[in-house]
């Protein structure tokens, strides 16, 4: 991902994302962002707490098209486990959820038509895939 905007990473997120997308950003491991905070709380001063709220609360959240297919299927784990834990289950959650990954692909059908008209190449290699 390109350095130029910050994100609350959701996929990667402990809390509310805020440390892991200052490690998006930056490029460094999240642990290590992390231990910094924890450290800058205990050593340095409590007002790490109100910064890292505003910062959650302030920030725009990942666009879901940054998201690697990896990092996708992490957040849609994470939204059933949410939901499970909140007594909606599978079964009243299973529509969105499918209406969801429906639009994911129909996204990814779109950028692959896009792509393919463009580049002949390109096309050739999908449809070997196929």
């Amino acid at each position: 991902m390109s350095r130029g905007q910050f994100y609350l990473d959701k996929s990667n997120a402990k809390l509310a994302g805020v440390c892991a997308g200052i490690a998006d950003y930056t490029e460094v491991d999240a642990f290590w962002v992390r231990l910094a905070a924890v450290l800058l709380l205990i050593f340095v001063s409590p007002v790490v707490i109100p910064i890292y709220i505003a910062v959650a609360v302030l920030a725009d959240k990942r666009p879901i098209g940054l998201y690697s297919e990896e990092e996708e299927m992490r957040l849609l784990r994470r939204y059933e486990r949410r939901r499970a834990r909140k007594g909606l289950g599978r079964a009243s959650g299973s529509r969105r959820l499918d209406s969801d990954l429906s639009d994911m692909d129909r996204r990814i059908a779109e950028m692959e038509a896009h792509y393919s008209n463009s580049n002949s190449r390109l096309a050739a290699e999908i449809d070997s895939l196929r």
